[in-house]
């Protein structure tokens, strides 16, 4: 089966999942590619890895239309993401409304999940937070860092640490069994991101790109949008 191909950042996965039977009942197409942190889905669409949709945040993807790697005028947005945290099913939720709440949480916690905290929009804002209510040097050693937010939630699911949380973007929390939306981050410490999807320049399938956009972005999908963490 022919495929459009994704570069997309790991908060676009579920909602790309589960468009993916509408996508081939309207275009007979597949959908293929990697998710994981923006930075290095950046990174590869600029090694000239085959790409014909791009889903990353807004300010990166208008780096690479600057760069004459994404059509400009295809650019449309996705939604808005909450950076959250995430506990394993079995465990009661934390409830997060203050720095200093947020700061006890992690103290308490024995072992904290999180993308990468160079490459990944949430890894590098965990840090970030880390840094901002000084607990990073007492932590650091129960951070359990990932590729991306969705590895990092899957090792959570099945931690055995006592005390485990973590710390990603909520569609990818929602997408991954096994573990519970906390909460977002307190204010102060809150990030939300704007997702946007664009056509590759080099793309092979430039049409079939700009239906999986439309699918991604319309009216109809408001509801599943919703359900998998996105905000409009």
């Amino acid at each position: 089966m022919t495929t459009v191909n994704i570069l997309s950042g790991g908060a676009a996965q579920g909602l790309v999942r589960g468009l993916a039977e509408a996508f081939k009942a309207q275009t007979g197409f597949g959908i293929d590619g990697e998710f994981g942190a923006v930075g290095v889905m950046a990174d590869k669409l600029r090694a000239s890895t085959p790409a014909d949709l791009v889903i990353l945040t807004q300010a990166l993807l208008a780096k690479l239309a600057a760069e004459k790697l994404v059509a400009p005028s295809s650019i449309s947005d996705v939604g808005r993401v909450e950076t959250a945290l995430a506990v394993r099913s079995r465990d009661p939720k934390v409830t997060v409304k203050t720095e200093a709440d947020l700061r006890d949480v992690l103290r308490s916690a024995d072992a904290i999940y999180v993308p990468d905290t160079k490459a990944s929009t949430a890894g590098r804002h965990v840090a970030k937070v880390l840094d901002q209510l000084g607990i990073a040097y007492e932590v650091t050693s129960r951070l359990r860092i990932f590729p991306n937010g969705a590895t990092a939630m899957c090792e959570l699911a099945t931690s055995t640490a006592a005390r485990p949380i973590g710390c990603t973007q909520a569609t990818e929390i929602i997408a991954t069994d096994g573990i519970a939306l906390s909460g977002p981050l307190p204010p102060g410490c809150e990030l939300v991101t704007m997702y946007t999807a664009g056509i590759a320049a080099q793309a092979v399938h430039p049409k079939e790109a700009a239906a999986l956009i439309a699918l991604l972005t319309g009216a109809d999908q408001k509801d599943l949008r919703q359900r998998m963490g996105f905000a409009s």
